[in-house]
């Protein structure tokens, strides 16, 4: 491989009221060493893959306001327009889980919405399980209790169905609702090249993301909601992430991925204003689906192994060609000389030049995934790096669990990930072992009683 850029490696360095539209106010918490923690800790968040490593060029959902500064005391609302765990900022640990439905009685989905919300409007407000516990010390405790005394935390809980909700592996309408199931999700994921997707770790008929600043109130909305599940649902799979490799506000300062560089630089962010959010994000009245599922979104998910060690013995100035960025402060190899880690935000110039060719390589990731060469489409991300132990070869098992949330993934997400596989030298050292495309329901409204009223009721 014939690089460019001979820079020096040197310089690498219980029982809860329904929150109101307008935002619960934060349960009273003792002190605790999660209390303990966040006093210490406060002011910490001061602050692509697929427009990550290195990212898409560039209002605030309804709702979105946090309770708390505290990112261990936030709380933020469970009712409104659009879900939280969208455009709230991206919290530090997630847990998603994807269900089977294993009941045939539409009824029975339906308790089971109404369980979950009522259950994650508890917990979104830092509340028990069914309220406080019970004094009788033969019942089964409605809550697991692991993080009672905990701070909220900025908990939220994020509620989706897949293509198979609708209809079986035959094609068979499951429920009676199939007519409303929106275009783009009967179409389904196409294949694409150089995959080596898990079937047992892909797809589902129901997800829960629940993303917080602390991973063990991430794990309690997942336990929980699993439990209540059983007899209706059972676990598919499930994925633990730490470490955010996006940010979704322009509050937060960029992450890096497991590769060294900053993360998703330029994304879609929730300050983008309703007009472009609009554009790029939510599913409208008039999309396919729209009648049912206006206000939510597509969630697009690819659990991408990367080949570290392989990467790990790079010299530095592939490493830049490949992204097309410096690793040190994120600015666009277009950029001579960047100084500051504001540069990381300087727009990537695709017809600049150096030593007599492209600055940013044809082939270099963020020039594959630009909107410049994508017809402006743009995404949400919210992945999070994983690490799963090692293999048989003494490799570590670790990766990128990329979630991205789009209005439409046959105008955006398709394309450009068909793109990456073929033309990306990224794609050389990653490895997409999972897949699924979930539609994220609507917001839950003032007076709704289940996740997915408008689909559901």
């Amino acid at each position: 491989m014939t690089r460019r850029h001979e820079h020096d490696a040197s310089d690498a360095e219980p029982s809860t009221p329904q929150a109101s539209p307008d935002g619960p106010e934060a349960a009273p918490r003792s002190v605790g060493r999660r209390g303990l923690l966040s006093a210490a800790g406060a002011g910490i968040l001061a602050g692509g893959m697929l427009g990550g490593f290195g990212g898409f060029a560039g209002g605030r959902a309804s709702a979105e306001e946090p309770v708390m500064a505290d990112p261990l005391e936030r709380a933020y609302p469970l009712r409104g327009e659009h879900q939280q765990g969208i455009t709230t900022p991206a919290q530090d640990y997630l847990f998603t889980a994807a269900y089977d439905v294993t009941t045939t009685d539409l009824d029975e989905v339906r308790r089971l919405m109404q369980q979950w919300l009522v259950a994650a409007e508890q917990m979104s407000t830092g509340g028990l399980v069914g309220g406080e516990p019970l004094a009788n010390l033969q019942a089964v405790p409605r809550d697991t209790g692991e993080t009672w005394g905990y701070p909220t935390s900025s908990v939220t809980i994020t509620v989706g169905v897949g293509r198979s909700f609708f209809v079986d592996a035959e094609g068979e309408d499951r429920f009676g609702i199939a007519d409303r199931m929106p275009e783009a999700l009967a179409a389904g994921v196409p294949r694409f090249a150089g995959e080596a997707l898990q079937a047992e770790r892909s797809d589902g008929d129901l997800v829960i993301q629940a993303c917080a600043d602390d991973a063990q109130v991430a794990m309690h909305a997942i336990r929980n909601l699993t439990r209540i599940a059983v007899g209706t649902a059972a676990l598919r799979w499930t994925q633990m992430g730490y470490g955010r490799t996006s940010s979704t506000s322009t509050t937060q300062e960029t992450p890096r991925n497991l590769f060294g560089y900053k993360d998703g630089t330029n994304n879609l962010k929730q300050e983008d204003g309703a007009e472009e959010l609009a554009k790029q994000l939510w599913i409208s009245g008039e999309d396919s689906g729209g009648a049912h599922l206006a206000g939510g979104s597509y969630m697009m998910i690819r659990k991408i192994r990367m080949n570290l060690e392989t990467w790990d013995r790079l010299r530095l100035v592939e490493q830049h060609d490949i992204i097309g960025r410096d690793k040190r402060f994120g600015a666009p190899l277009s950029t001579a000389d960047p100084t500051s880690g504001t540069d990381e935000f300087i727009d990537p110039d695709f017809a600049a030049t150096a030593d007599g060719g492209p600055a940013i390589a044809r082939d270099a990731h963020i020039r594959i995934v630009s909107p410049h060469g994508n017809k402006g489409a743009r995404m949400l991300r919210r992945g999070y790096n994983f690490t799963e132990g090692s293999d048989s070869l003494g490799r570590i098992d670790a990766g990128l669990f990329f979630v991205a949330y789009v209005r439409d993934p046959r105008e955006s997400f398709f394309p450009i990930l068909d793109r990456m596989v073929t033309t990306d030298a990224l794609e050389e050292y990653l490895r997409h072992v999972a897949s699924a495309m979930f539609v994220v329901l609507p917001g839950v409204g003032a007076k709704d009683t289940m996740f997915g009223q408008a689909l559901l009721g």
